[in-house]
């Protein structure tokens, strides 16, 4: 029971911290033996496409339209494309009163995936670029995007996720943002290492020519489309000057909603991308593929549940000091997370108490996940989630 404790314990360390540490060992280590590469700052422009698959977004769209036309980036380099599929409020009207760009539209709804599947033959420029309608990029996104490119290893590039997070926020905004900072840090050093091993859909491009074949009941897109590339023996880099910036959730129950269907795609998403799974082929993408995915997306949520148990019984035969302090050190973590779901339903805003309960809230929504997936009731059609405004 012990040597099983501390198994467990070691893998929900290395899950959450101890990968990060062995990332930045490896880059820094890196860094010494092997150069980074540079970009030209006047090479070739290439042609890119932009794509935004929207659905029921009439109070966002017109400000994410002048968003995309505001864009650093030659014009008669740049298309844009609008998927409103299924969408049933003003959007497509909306969209239509702007010549610049393309709109495509159907009735049906399939999700997200079918609607970028239809809309990929329509696609014109070297590089698309794929982003969310309720989120709004930096000027110099596409251009920073786009240097990676010079580098012919590199099949796609990931922009950084950021939310707007306000001095007095709640948990789904103190929470969610102090998570994409970690996920940031952990995807430079990815990069760095070798390969990221995702892509975040608020912003990240692929070129056109290696777009993947991916099944239309896909539940997270983004990451499937990447990661098939990186499949292919291609790399996913990973640009912080590109970034996409939106709200946090409107709530802990929204963004509960979101990680529970992202959780349900991360489960799909493993069964079909064995080859990633596989280190026979690429040993390095696969040991960060396990790393930072595979460990979150299965065992560990468990393993926390399991750890806490196992120490309690452990106690009951060895009440030494070490168990003792790790049983409490659990106590007083759950603690803080109780009191930061206290806290939210009684509006008081701080943060300290909001980053353990989002851990768990996150952890949670994992377990849900699983269970969803398995029991066939997550749809590949996204249900959005509100965000504060």
């Amino acid at each position: 029971m012990i040597i099983v404790f501390w198994i467990c314990l070691f893998l929900v360390i290395y899950t959450f911290v101890g990968y990060g540490l062995v990332l930045f060992i490896l880059v820094s280590l890196k860094k010494v033996l092997i150069r980074p590469s540079k970009y030209e700052n006047n090479a070739d422009l290439p042609t890119v496409t932009i794509l935004i698959a929207a659905y029921n977004e009439e109070d966002l769209i017109v400000d994410k339209i002048n968003n995309t036309l505001d864009l650093n980036y030659p014009q008669d380099k740049l298309e844009v494309i609008f998927i409103t599929d299924g969408s049933t409020d003003h959007t497509a009207d909306r969209i239509k009163r702007y010549n610049q760009v393309t709109l495509l539209h159907q009735d049906g709804r399939s999700g997200k995936m079918a609607a970028i599947k239809r809309a990929i033959p329509f696609v014109n420029g070297n590089i698309t670029v794929f982003t969310d309608a309720n989120t709004f990029l930096n000027k110099d996104a596409i251009l920073e995007l786009v240097k990676h490119y010079q580098n012919p290893k590199v099949g796609a590039v990931a922009g950084e996720k950021r939310i707007l997070v306000e001095e007095s926020a709640d948990a789904s905004s103190a929470g969610e943002g102090f998570y994409w900072k970690y996920e940031s840090k952990l995807k430079k050093w990815d990069y760095e290492l070798y390969s990221n091993v995702g892509a975040a859909g608020e912003l990240f491009s692929i070129r056109t020519g290696l777009y993947p074949s991916v099944e239309s009941d896909t539940i997270i897109d983004d990451h499937m489309i990447a990661m098939r590339i990186a499949e292919n023996g291609y790399v996913i880099a990973y640009e912080p000057g590109a970034y996409a910036m939106e709200t946090a959730s409107a709530n802990t129950k929204e963004e509960l909603k979101r990680k529970i269907r992202i959780a349900a795609g991360g489960i799909q998403s493993i069964f079909r991308l064995r080859k990633a799974a596989n280190p026979f082929y690429y040993p390095v993408l696969t040991f960060q593929y396990i790393s930072h995915r595979v460990l979150r997306w299965t065992i560990t949520p468990f393993l926390l549940i399991l750890v806490f148990i196992l120490n309690l019984l452990i106690l009951q035969k060895n009440g030494s000091t070490l168990y003792i302090t790790l049983f409490i050190g659990q106590v007083l973590f759950y603690l803080l997370s109780l009191i930061g779901m206290f806290f939210e339903s009684r509006n008081i805003r701080i943060k300290a108490f909001f980053i353990p309960y989002y851990f768990c809230v996150m952890n949670y929504a994992v377990i849900a996940g699983i269970f969803r997936y398995f029991n066939n009731n997550q749809s590949a059609a996204w249900e959005k989630s509100k965000r504060k405004v």
